[in-house]
């Protein structure tokens, strides 16, 4: 059996059909989507692709946003990202907003007759916590509680990662829309589209992260004519990019790790 699992989609509709495209050649059986759909440029467009898949759907913190409202801003960054949820928010439709309010926090999904696969947005404690490759493992301990399975999927960090922890493996399928690229403190985003295949195949489990190429250029255009507000600082962030997503094109897999469940 093939799981797909999807994450952080961020109101790329762009981005996601490139990942849909190459899930549909890998054939797989089911797709998981590990929240944080519509908060982007093309918030409708994402929305319906997502439902549409009529797919396991777990509500990240930027969905909880849109349904029970922000934060109070602390920074001008906090505040440009409140202001530019808010007209994100104001796209959707009742019922949209409605299925975001329905969505779960923790899923289980059987992979093959022995295998489950546990997946949250950013832990079972928190779609807001970040598990990344260097967080402790006494600090994992705590986020995951008494949560165990032999493979658990979480998103939220825009990071790729496979990291075993104990028994189990740990992964995060990067992010559909807006992928990060270290190094720290400065964020840059990364020129692809990323998303994972799990396996489960004569008792062996296999978790392939991956990422493909998508048209940055028309994905720039969509959001120069979007309307959003803060557009010119959003764009800036992709443009850089641009020069870039053409090497992209030619590394659209990362290695893949496998173990023994």
């Amino acid at each position: 059996m093939r799981l797909g699992l999807i994450a952080d989609v961020h109101g790329n509709a762009l981005a996601l059909d490139a990942v849909l495209r190459d899930l549909e050649q890998v054939r797989v059986d089911e797709i998981a989507c590990l929240g944080d759909i519509a908060v982007g440029p093309q918030p409708v467009e994402s929305m319906e692709r997502v439902r549409g898949l009529g797919c396991p759907t777990l509500m990240g913190n930027w969905d909880a946003y849109f349904v029970h409202g922000f934060p109070a801003p602390r920074t001008e960054l906090d505040r440009r990202l409140v202001e530019l949820g808010g007209w994100w928010a104001a796209q959707l439709s009742r019922g949209n907003l409605a299925y975001l309010g329905g969505l779960q926090t923790i899923v289980e999904l059987p992979l093959g007759d022995a295998v489950r696969v546990f997946a949250a947005h950013g832990s079972p404690a928190s779609f807001e916590d970040e598990i990344l490759p260097t967080t402790p493992d006494d600090l994992v301990d705590q986020m995951l509680g008494e949560h165990q399975a032999p493979l658990m999927a979480f998103g939220h960090t825009h990071f790729q990662m496979v990291r075993r922890h104990g028994d189990a493996l740990l992964v995060n399928p990067g992010s559909v829309g807006l992928p990060f690229m270290r190094p720290a403190p400065v964020m840059r985003i990364c020129p692809w589209a990323e998303y994972a295949v799990v396996e489960i195949e004569d008792g062996r489990l296999s978790v392939d992260v991956r990422r493909t190429p998508f048209d940055i250029a028309q994905f720039l255009t969509v959001m120069r004519e979007s309307g959003m507000p803060h557009g010119d600082w959003w764009i800036g962030l992709w443009a850089s990019e641009l020069s870039t997503a053409e090497g992209a094109a030619g590394a659209a897999t990362l290695p893949t790790m496998r173990a023994a469940s």
